[in-house]
């Protein structure tokens, strides 16, 4: 294809230099996350390469050195290729590739570019793009899946609990269509919280279990084409030591290749995740709004002053940044399933933003939940005087009246309270509708938060 100019002292080579070249769209690259995959990838490569007797053990070995400072990051400067290239990923793959040879090729005192390690021949031995590139985009994923947000989210599900016990001796109002209902314990509403992340953590488990296969081994169609039979195997193993997860090779080459089912379904989880975050969230702030003209009925910390016009005002800002990430992960989710929609045949070609959205939907979803559980969800307090001055003026407690003086008695209770704007105790105990003592019993907040139907006397 011609000559080509590359700038002095960089590792890349031709390749690379076409594609920053063919691609100038967005100045994004892939994350470190996934480059770091790339170059375990490599290294994995070049020790099985070098045991099935298929690459020199001198080559190995600097190869592998190159890579390992790769997965350091000692080289993320090198990787310059925009997301918005290839479908394949191709140019990507090239990139590392030619970053591994040449620094493998300095490692033995050669010149750059000398190809007596050569980027296709040695680095990229027995694969493809095509199953590189897929291979990688689980790799990275997962490690951050395992390594930072379930973490993330079993210190949002320990904080919720924990708050949930906290909170369960006070009595609250219930809220449905954002009106007023029965009363709940502020802990049951807590526990509702923990419920929907552990749910989550399940929900991300079990998608997890699909990244685990690789699509490694099938090189450029699935078939397996110029790689050696034991070399999946073997290189999977390699990168299950190296990563410390459980990696297996692609039960069928064909379809982790031609399809990214796997991918979309995990970030379905992210997105039902996300779905549960802004649930939470949106009641924090809603439970925690005034001071003093709101629900109040909890305090969030305070953690930086809210306006630059109201002095004394705070706002909930960590709830705000959660519900960002939610819709932004929502967002990724989104552009990942018109993204799984590309598998051609026997490749998917929409794969480089695939990789960067599912990757950045993983990173800032771990990111915010470690914020909101640190500096929010874990300093809430509770307004108690608020929570039961709240509940004893509802019209929704005359609910506990229903089943020993009927429906329309109780809802004629109710319309004059709110007409009076008396209690639906005083009000009761004005017409005489049930004994004092009968009375207190039906409308104790404490019964109420429990099953049960109260005897007709």
């Amino acid at each position: 294809m011609g000559r080509v100019r590359v700038p002095k002292g960089a590792y890349y080579g031709a390749e690379t230099q076409r594609a920053v070249e063919n691609f100038p769209i967005s100045g994004t690259g892939f994350p470190p996350g996934f480059i770091r995959a790339l170059a375990i990838i490599k290294h994995a490569a070049a020790s099985v390469n070098e045991g099935l007797g298929l690459l020199d053990a001198k080559i190995g070995r600097v190869i592998r050195q190159a890579a390992t400072e790769v997965i350091e990051g000692k080289h993320d400067k090198e990787f310059v290729v925009d997301i918005f290239q290839t479908g394949s990923g191709t140019s990507t793959n090239m990139n590392a590739n030619e970053v591994i040879a040449n620094r493998a090729l300095e490692l033995l005192g050669k010149p750059r570019a000398s190809k007596e390690i050569h980027p296709n021949d040695h680095v990229n031995m027995s694969q493809s793009s095509n199953d590189v590139i897929p291979t990688a985009i689980h790799i990275s994923a997962l490690e951050t899946i395992q390594k930072e947000l379930l973490p993330a989210l079993e210190q949002l599900h320990e904080a919720l609990k924990k708050k949930a016990r906290q909170f369960d001796r006070i009595i609250k109002i219930g809220r449905t269509h954002l009106a007023d209902a029965t009363p709940i314990r502020l802990g049951q509403e807590f526990g509702g919280y923990a419920r929907q992340i552990e749910l989550s953590i399940e929900r991300i488990q079990a998608a997890g279990k699909g990244l685990e296969e690789l699509a490694l081994g099938g090189t450029a169609v699935g078939t397996g084409i110029n790689s050696h039979p034991e070399f999946p195997s073997r290189a999977i193993k390699k990168i299950s030591e190296m990563t410390g997860l459980s990696f297996r090779e692609a039960g069928n080459h064909f379809e982790a290749q031609a399809a990214k089912d796997a991918v979309v379904q995990a970030s379905g989880s992210l997105k039902t995740l996300a779905v549960s975050l802004t649930k939470i969230a949106n009641d924090l702030r809603w439970l925690s709004s005034g001071p003093r003209c709101g629900i109040g009925e909890i305090g969030l910390p305070d953690i930086q002053p809210g306006s630059s016009i109201m002095p004394g005002k705070v706002n909930p800002v960590l709830c705000e940044s959660v519900l960002q990430v939610a819709a932004h992960v929502i967002g990724c989710d989104a552009t990942i399933t018109i993204c799984g929609q590309a598998g051609n045949f026997e490749l998917n070609v929409m794969m480089p933003v695939m990789a960067l959205r599912f990757l950045e939907a993983i990173t800032l979803s771990a990111n915010v939940v470690k914020a909101f559980t640190e500096k929010c969800v874990l300093g809430i307090e509770a307004n108690k005087e608020r929570c039961e001055e709240m509940v004893e003026k509802s019209l929704a407690m005359v609910t506990a009246l229903t089943p020993v003086i009927g429906y329309d008695a109780a809802a004629r209770i109710a319309k004059e309270a709110f007409a009076t704007g008396k209690t639906v105790r005083e009000v009761a105990r004005a017409r005489k509708v049930l004994p004092e003592k009968k009375l207190n019993k039906l409308l104790d907040g404490w019964r109420m938060t429990g099953p049960g139907i109260p005897k007709k006397e």
